[in-house]
C-alpha cells in the first residue's frame, strides 16, 4: 500500500471544531519527524533566536550553560556570529554529574571565575540549562540566587526545556519573562513605552513608531536598541507597555505585577483592513487618534501591483517565517489569491482564522512538519507556484521562495508592502 503524508483540508478542521484537532497535527502525540521545520523551530542553535541568543538580549550579559556535551555543541554556529564570540561560556556535565547533580556546586564558583576572567564587567549572568537538569528537578533559582551573592550581580536562569515545550510555560515564553526580571519600580513618565515580544526591532520603516508618536509618544523602547545596560533600566519608566507577541504575554503580566505598568496587545496580521481595526481600536484604548492613511496605502499599492502581475499566484505557506501561517494564508486567500497548502501547529488560537478560511477556502490542506508521515510528501500535481517560508520552499524546491525569516521584525502595513515586495521580487527571478 502506497504511503501519502497525512493532512486534513481546512473545511475538515474547520468541521472539527478546536476541541477534536486530530492528533496527526499535534506534535505531542506522535513521534517527531525532523523536517525542515525543526532546523528553526525554537532550536538552541538554530537560526532567529532560540533560547540561547535570546537570553543574551540584555545589554552588557554573559552567558554560562549548563550542558552535557551535545546540548552545548550545537551553540558553536551562534558564537561564531562576531556579536556573540565573547558572550558564551560553558560547564560541561559528565554522567557523574548527572547521576549525582554534583555540578549545581560548581554553578556559583564558575560565575565567579568568568566573571574575573573577563575584561568588562557583565551586567547580568544568565544561566543556560537543558532537560537534564528538568529531568533531575534542579531549582536553579536558589542557585542563581547563590551564584549572585558569590559575585554581586544579578545571576538569571533560562531554560532550554525542550520537554515543557507543550506546557503552560514554554522556553521561550520563560526567557521573555527572565530577560525583564532585572528591572526595578521607577517613577512612570507618560510619554515612555515599551514595545514587548521580539528580540530585535522592528522594521525601521513600521508606521506603528510614527503613530505612537502621533499619540504624544516621546520615547520607544525595545530591548534590542537599547545601548547598555543603563538604559535597559529605564524601560521601567514606562507608562504602557505594547505587547506584539504573544510569547510575551507572561512578561507583560510580570510587568504589571511588579511595575505596576499595564500593557496592550496588538496581533500581528497581513490583512490590511485589519491592521487598520486593530489601530483604530488601539488608538480609542489610549484616547487617542492615528492617521495611518498614508502607509495603508502604500501597503495596498504593493498589493494591488504582484495581483496584477501574478493573477495566479497559488500558495503553500510555511510556519517558519514571521508571521502566523493561517492568518497569512487567510490574508492572501481574501486578496484574491490560492492558497493550496498550509505547513503548521495548529492549535485552539489559529481557529479564529481556520473558521473564515474554511468559508473561502475549504480545499486547502493543512500539513503537520512534525508529522512522521511527511516523509511522504509528494508535491506533484499540487498548483504550487509560490512559496512563503523555509519550510515550504524545501517541499518546493522548484518555485519561487520567500523564507521571511529575517530578525528584524515586520509588523503592520510596513510588514505588508515589504511581503509583497518580497513576492514580486520572487516572481521576477522565478
Amino acid at each position: 500500500m502506497m504511503q501519502e503524508a497525512y493532512y486534513c483540508t481546512v473545511g475538515e478542521l474547520a468541521q472539527l471544531g478546536k476541541d477534536a484537532i486530530p492528533p496527526q497535527l499535534i506534535s505531542n502525540t506522535h513521534l517527531i519527524y525532523s523536517s525542515p521545520a525543526t532546523l528553526a523551530f525554537n532550536s538552541p542553535g538554530a537560526e532567529g533566536f532560540g533560547v540561547k541568543r535570546a537570553g543574551l538580549a540584555v545589554p552588557g550579559s554573559i552567558m554560562l550553560i549548563v550542558a552535557p556535551g551535545c546540548c552545548g555543541r550545537n551553540t558553536s554556529m551562534i558564537s561564531s556570529m562576531r556579536e556573540y564570540h565573547d558572550r558564551f561560556f560553558y560547564l560541561m556535565m559528565d554522567e557523574t554529574d548527572i547521576v549525582t547533580g554534583r555540578h549545581l556546586k560548581k554553578i556559583p564558583k564558575a560565575v565567579k571565575e568568568i566573571c574575573e576572567s573577563v575584561e568588562k564587567k557583565p551586567s547580568v549572568v544568565m544561566i543556560c540549562i537543558t532537560c537534564v537538569d528538568a529531568l533531575l528537578g534542579t531549582d536553579m533559582e536558589r542557585i542563581c540566587r547563590k551564584a549572585t551573592e558569590e559575585v554581586g550581580l544579578p545571576v538569571r536562569p533560562c531554560y532550554m526545556y525542550a520537554l515543557t515545550r507543550e506546557g503552560r510555560k514554554p522556553p521561550m515564553v520563560h526567557v521573555r519573562q527572565s530577560l525583564y526580571s532585572l528591572l526595578e519600580p521607577k517613577k512612570k513618565k507618560g510619554n515612555v513605552v515599551n514595545l514587548l515580544g521580539f528580540f530585535s526591532p522592528l522594521v525601521d520603516d513600521c508606521e506603528l513608531y510614527d503613530l505612537l508618536r502621533q499619540a504624544g509618544v516621546k520615547t520607544i523602547h525595545e530591548i534590542s536598541r537599547c545601548q547598555d545596560y543603563d538604559e535597559y533600566l529605564t524601560m521601567a519608566e514606562a507608562n504602557f507597555n505594547v505587547v506584539l507577541h504573544p510569547e510575551a504575554r507572561f512578561a507583560a503580566e510580570d510587568f504589571h505585577d511588579r511595575l505596576k505598568i499595564p500593557f496592550i496587545e496588538l496581533t500581528r496580521l497581513y490583512q490590511i483592513d485589519k491592521i487598520a481595526s486593530q489601530y483604530r481600536a488601539f488608538s480609542a484604548a489610549i484616547g487617542a487618534e492615528f492617521d495611518d492613511e498614508k502607509p495603508r496605502a502604500q501597503a495596498q499599492v504593493v498589493v494591488d501591483q504582484f495581483r496584477e502581475s501574478h493573477p495566479d499566484a497559488s500558495f503553500a505557506i510555511g510556519e517558519c517565517m514571521n508571521g502566523d501561517s493561517f492568518e497569512l494564508s487567510l490574508a492572501l486567500v481574501r486578496y484574491g489569491f490560492a492558497v493550496k497548502e498550509i505547513y503548521g501547529t495548529l492549535t485552539a488560537e489559529n481557529f479564529i482564522y481556520l473558521k473564515q478560511l474554511a468559508k473561502l477556502s475549504p480545499d486547502t490542506k493543512v500539513f503537520s512538519n512534525l508529522e512522521p508521515t511527511m516523509l511522504y510528501y509528494d508535491a506533484t500535481d499540487c498548483g504550487v507556484n509560490l512559496t512563503i517560508g523555509k519550510d515550504a520552499g524545501y517541499y518546493h524546491p522548484e518555485c519561487p521562495n520567500v523564507v521571511w525569516n529575517q530578525d528584524r521584525q515586520p509588523y503592520g502595513y510596513a510588514g505588508v508592502r515589504r511581503l509583497f515586495e518580497a513576492l514580486l521580487a520572487a516572481g521576477k527571478e522565478g
